[in-house]
């Protein structure tokens, strides 16, 4: 109610500036060249679809600026000469704050005359020149619109093909099959731990995201054969960059919605030389979400708060320099003794009969600094410091929920100096090179223990302090003979300090563009990622209650990726893009004291870390699969896109036996549609209504057959697994449907957004897994979340 009465007064003070002057806004940016970063003075930026026609060239520095433009959507064409035009559509200019647009330009490897290249810019199209394949553009205006993602960047990226995103309790990425723990964070050029709250130590997801979609610019979202600059990961990167404040005029925003209570501020810090901050805070409204009676799928109320700051200072003697940070809290308690009249309620993070209490907490700040040599010239160095701590604490209950015991103590941390730094140098307009080293100092302190009833004691599992340091040097090399072939060639080394292992990875993509519309790309890589620390300083305790580490010389888990892929431009907005991928893992940690069907590559999707005392490198496995993407981009006000994947995900433990992972639910459909419809355009307002829907289906759950067995000491029933036959079953399809819809008011100097987003629209019964009962032996399913409907309020000034 509060909430409700501020928003009306922010909105009667706005409200008593308006007059009957024309809804319009300021229009600017940058135009530079794509490889060096150089601004183009002269270019020439014009506004599509007007009459007569708007356009200006770039000034002494590169910028341009459009005063008093109309406020809808628009488009912008941008031409120099010696390079590719570039097509910027559907950008959507609104009341409450001014259109910052940076363009970058791909030079041109010949004169123009030579072919004819599309002047259409893919939106798709990533960020870094260095990736060919399986890489595409993160677009945030447009990803943020997707229905069911809850303003969560790692949700919007399960919308692309190949990515797996059926799990309503946590956020995973999951790629082609391959476990989550292959993916890698990076922001603003250095590798960030999980970025997530309650995020697991060695895991990649989880609940909620710390990174904030407000604060983000275009980024590359790369699903294989990644670039030498990318390392120390299997599966994928999420490159992602934050944007710069606004520097000429302060911005304020305010958002009420799922994910929290959030305030966003931005601004010059000195005009005269460009400078700008902005920062983001955002606490969580689960809590009252949780009293309106909404299943948040846990008993327990989650609370958490993170912000995120970004601080630039442009062109100045020393260079480009930039300040960012991303932080977040969290905790909860999930606790069985207090579920009362609960006990059929959902739980996906808690167990029967124990009280758990977890939290983590997150935090990185970095400097990045560019600095021009010459023309052709010009380094980069980005470094951060950044912690990580997971706790929790466990006791187990009495049947009667009534006596709590001590079960279970864990307190992870680690602390990590990162650098990246790299020399960029453009020999001609068909040669340049980025050569660069990244270098992790990880600072780690685990301790967990577990009680153990006959010694009345907690026995010691982990207690290891110390620190492990991890070089990547790297070499890129982009050699384009036309303006239609293009070829990128790398390598990468890592070597790991604290076991001295070390690897040399090739890296190598092709892209020919057959036609003005179409093109072909191929690519190969051989990657490699250290096991996460925690398994390899994992403690054996011997009879004589002496400990060992057994893993402590366990090697990087490695993979070749190979990927055929097709692009074609049915229209200026309208691709259709296919891909085909094989990948082969070896060197997976598997069980070195028995033969089994253990490994390393069905873990990640989880809080729980299960594992062996004693692991080797004897697994492998292998994804395979073929990928379909067609896609309409934002245009006259609708968008789609369908993506289905086709694929099996296979692996051999220390068995020998080939099964299905955990991951290997063999297809991925999605489809989402979105339209807008203009309500109103007067001199006063300017009102539009959109909606946004999204509809999901995929192969099931995979899951290990099982029988119960009965103790009589106990007087209880445990599984016992049938491990030969490891995820064998598999359960029943996923099937969702989310649906948003928004109402957005355009007034003068500010604009409001009012949304509801209603996931599970057909309150379909997705299985999440099943709950084991220990005393009558019988296991029931426990269900995904049902439909939830979301408000969400957002005012932009």
């Amino acid at each position: 109610m509060k909430s409700r009465y501020l928003i009306g007064i922010c909105f009667f003070i706005l409200a008593s500036h308006i007059n009957a002057q024309e809804l319009t806004q300021t229009v600017r940016g940058e135009v530079t060249d794509k490889n060096t970063g150089l601004t183009l003075p002269g270019a020439t930026v014009v506004i599509l679809n007007t009459t007569p026609v708007l356009g200006t060239i770039t000034n002494e520095i590169g910028r341009f600026r459009f005063d008093n433009i109309p406020i809808g959507r628009l488009s912008l064409k941008v031409s120099y000469i010696g390079y590719a035009d570039a097509v910027i559509s559907n950008l959507n200019l609104t009341s409450g704050k001014e259109l910052v647009v940076n363009v970058q330009l791909d030079e041109l490897a010949i004169p123009l005359g030579e072919v004819v290249v599309k002047a259409d810019a893919q939106k798709e199209k990533p960020v870094n020149r260095f990736s060919l394949v399986s890489a595409r553009s993160f677009t945030v205006e447009e990803t943020e619109r997707y229905a069911g993602s809850r303003a969560d960047v790692a949700r919007m990226a399960a919308n692309y093909a190949g990515v797996l995103g059926v799990d309503d309790s946590r956020n995973d990425i999951i790629i082609r099959g391959n476990s989550p723990m292959g993916l890698l964070w990076r922001l603003e050029g250095v590798d960030i731990p999980n970025p997530n709250h309650w995020g697991a130590t060695g895991t990649t997801g989880g609940p909620v995201c710390m990174l904030n979609s407000n604060l983000l610019e275009n980024s590359d979202f790369i699903s294989g054969a990644f670039s030498a600059e990318y390392g120390n990961a299997i599966s994928g990167a999420f490159d992602l960059k934050m944007r710069s404040g606004n520097n000429e005029k302060y911005e304020f925003l305010g958002q009420i919605g799922f994910n929290g209570f959030e305030f966003g501020a931005e601004g010059p810090i000195a005009k005269s030389n460009g400078s700008s901050f902005i920062v983001n805070y955002r606490y969580s409204t689960l809590g009252v979400f949780d009293k309106l009676g909404m299943d948040l799928g846990t008993v327990g109320v989650p609370y958490y708060q993170d912000i995120s700051f970004k601080i630039n200072f442009p062109r100045t003697k020393l260079g480009n320099i930039s300040l960012f940070g991303l932080g977040g809290l969290s905790n909860i308690e999930i606790w069985d003794s207090r579920r009362d009249t609960l006990k059929d309620k959902i739980d996906f993070y808690g167990g029967e009969g124990f009280d758990l209490t977890n939290g983590s907490n997150m935090g990185v700040v970095g400097l990045n600094h560019s600095y021009m040599v010459n023309q052709s010239t010009y380094t980069k160095l980005s470094v951060a410091v950044s912690a990580h701590q997971f706790k929790t604490v466990m006791d187990s209950l009495s049947t009667d929920l009534l006596q709590k015991f001590p079960y279970y103590r864990n307190n992870f941390i680690e602390s990590t100096i990162s650098g990246n730094l790299s020399f960029n140098k453009r020999f001609s307009t068909k040669s340049q090179i980025k050569i660069g080293v990244i270098a992790k100092l990880l600072a780690f302190n685990y301790y967990d223990s577990v009680f153990k009833k006959n010694d009345n004691a907690f026995r010691i599992l982990r207690n290891d302090e110390g620190d492990a340091l991890l070089t990547q040097p790297y070499i890129n090399w982009q050699y384009r003979p036309t303006n239609t072939l293009t070829f990128n060639t790398g390598l990468q080394a890592m070597y790991f300090f604290l076991n001295r292992e070390w690897s040399v990875e090739p890296r190598i993509a092709i892209k020919w563009a057959i036609s003005s519309n179409s093109s072909i790309n191929l690519g190969y890589g051989l990657h490699s990622q250290v096991v996460s620390l925690p398994i390899v300083l994992g403690r054996v305790r011997l009879i004589d209650d002496s400990y060992i580490q057994p893993n402590k010389d366990l090697g990087f888990v490695r993979s070749h990726h190979f990927v055929a892929g097709y692009d074609w431009l049915l229209a200026s907005h309208t691709r259709l893009k296919a891909e085909v991928y094989y990948q082969y893992i070896f060197d997976a940690a598997v069980d070195a004291a028995e033969s089994n069907s253990y490994s390393l590559l069905n873990q990640g999707a989880s809080f729980v870390l299960e594992l062996p005392d004693y692991v080797k490198n004897g697994g492998n496995g292998q994804n395979y699969g073929v990928e379909l993407t067609l896609e309409r981009f934002l245009n006259k006000g609708y968008y789609y896109l369908l993506t289905a994947s086709l694929f099996n995900s296979q692996y051999q433990g220390s068995d020998g036996i080939t099964h299905s992972t955990a991951f290997n639910h063999h297809y991925i459909t999605n489809a989402l549609f979105g339209k807008e419809f203009n309500l109103s355009n007067s001199k006063k307002s300017k009102k539009t209504f959109s909606f946004d829907a999204k509809v999901s289906y995929s192969g099931g759950k995979r899951a290990t057959p099982w029988s119960a067995v009965y103790n009589p000491t106990e007087n209880r029933y445990s599984r016992e697994w049938d491990t030969s036959k490891a995820y064998e079953l598999q359960l029943r399809d996923y099937f969702k449907t989310d649906l948003t819809i928004r109402y957005k008011l355009n007034k003068l100097g500010f604009t409001q957004e009012w949304a509801i987003e209603v996931t599970n629209l057909f309150n379909n019964k997705n299985i999440y897994g099943d709950r084991f009962n220990t005393r009558t032996g019988e296991s029931q399913w426990v269900y995904q979340l049902g439909i939830m409907v979301i408000p969400q309020y957002r005012i932009t000034f």
